[in-house]
């Protein structure tokens, strides 16, 4: 019997005549530094988002970033320039216009702030915060133009637009600050300053220290609950890395009086500067851990009166945008005197004539 094999059904193998072509894969960075994320953005947003919606309890909290706005707007007085149109970087409820509608506290005769601005965006990636105030009397005494962005880190602006960047309490929650910085030069006109004004360095040292004594004691270990912040030291260099001339930092301390360690924590949930960074514990802070902590306070830092003083510690930040027409410092060894003559002429060396 003659058996049927399926190899005759199958066609055979006919080999095709393709060409071959030399070709190399190369890995590709995407462009910018490699980004560690430190704060969770999405988490942030959300907590802005739910502080805001409480609009009385939003607003009562409001006195730091109202503090540090007017105080921003006394370095802009310092400038003897006028800016036709003015960008305010994560301008949370748009307390820099607010503070520019108002008079300087040391000049009130000469009105207010705002004459040396013609319009400024507001820009913030929480729309409840953005425009949680549009409807109180300041936004018509100067033009306000409110833009919600995608993402606090990404600015959808083209180069060249802004007379002048401000910035208040919105930068220490940014994860790629050098690249926001790069986009904030890009977007400034010329011969034109950015302006900001961030939280960093020891703020909170007090809150920071008895909650790590704390948790030391009940539970044998540290968890990450207040967020990392930028050292002044770093900032100059972060300005210049950027493409900033004639730079100027300095720091500046806000102490503010609380009652207890939860009037503090609550304060600052309402303002939405809660904890958002990735390595957080998930869930809140144990009973024991928070009395042991305010316990800690009253006695490393407590006040006579009972109340627990809370130190923000601001850093402002002033940066030019490069120009040709900008004024440039002479070069070493040009100089027609020098200062240490001058100081032991006057006496102020410690060797001077009597």
């Amino acid at each position: 019997m003659n058996t049927l094999s399926v190899r005759a059904f199958i066609p055979p193998l006919t080999r095709r005549g393709l060409p071959l072509r030399a070709i190399r894969c190369y890995a590709v960075q995407a462009p910018g530094a490699p980004t560690m994320e430190i704060f969770s953005n999405q988490h942030k947003w959300q907590q802005r988002e739910r502080a805001a919606a409480n609009v009385d309890a939003s607003r009562s909290v409001d006195y730091l970033r109202d503090e540090v706005a007017s105080r921003l707007c006394e370095r802009v007085l310092d400038i003897k320039r006028h800016f036709p149109h003015v960008l305010d970087l994560g301008a949370n409820a748009c307390n820099v216009a607010h503070a520019l509608t108002q008079p300087s506290p040391e000049e009130p005769e000469k009105g207010p702030r705002s004459t040396r601005v013609g319009k400024i965006t507001a820009a913030d990636s929480s729309a409840t915060l953005l425009h949680r105030d549009a409807d109180l009397p300041f936004n018509n005494e100067i033009e306000i133009i409110r833009e919600v962005l995608p993402t606090s880190e990404l600015l959808p602006y083209q180069a060249n637009t802004f007379d002048a960047v401000f910035s208040s309490l919105s930068l220490h929650w940014i994860n790629d600050l050098p690249s926001v910085l790069a986009q904030v030069n890009n977007v400034l006109k010329p011969d034109s300053p950015f302006i900001s004004v961030m939280m960093g360095g020891d703020s909170l040292y007090e809150l920071r220290t008895s909650l790590q004594l704390a948790e030391q004691d009940r539970r044998g270990g540290v968890a990450t609950h207040t967020s990392p912040l930028a050292d002044v030291k770093d900032v100059g260099g972060l300005l210049q890395k950027a493409g900033f001339n004639l730079l100027t930092v300095d720091v500046d301390d806000i102490i503010v009086d609380y009652p207890d360690t939860f009037s503090l924590m609550k304060d600052l949930q309402a303002m939405g500067e809660s904890n958002a960074v990735l390595a957080r514990e998930k869930g809140g802070i144990q009973r024991d851990v928070l009395l042991a902590a305010d316990a800690i306070y009253r006695e490393l830092h407590g006040n006579e009166d009972g109340t627990l003083p809370a130190t923000f510690r601001l850093i402002y930040m002033i940066g030019w945008k490069h120009s040709p027409e900008q004024a440039k410092p002479l070069e070493r060894g040009t100089g027609m005197f020098s200062i240490k003559d001058y100081l032991e002429k006057n006496g102020e060396g410690g060797e001077g004539k009597n």
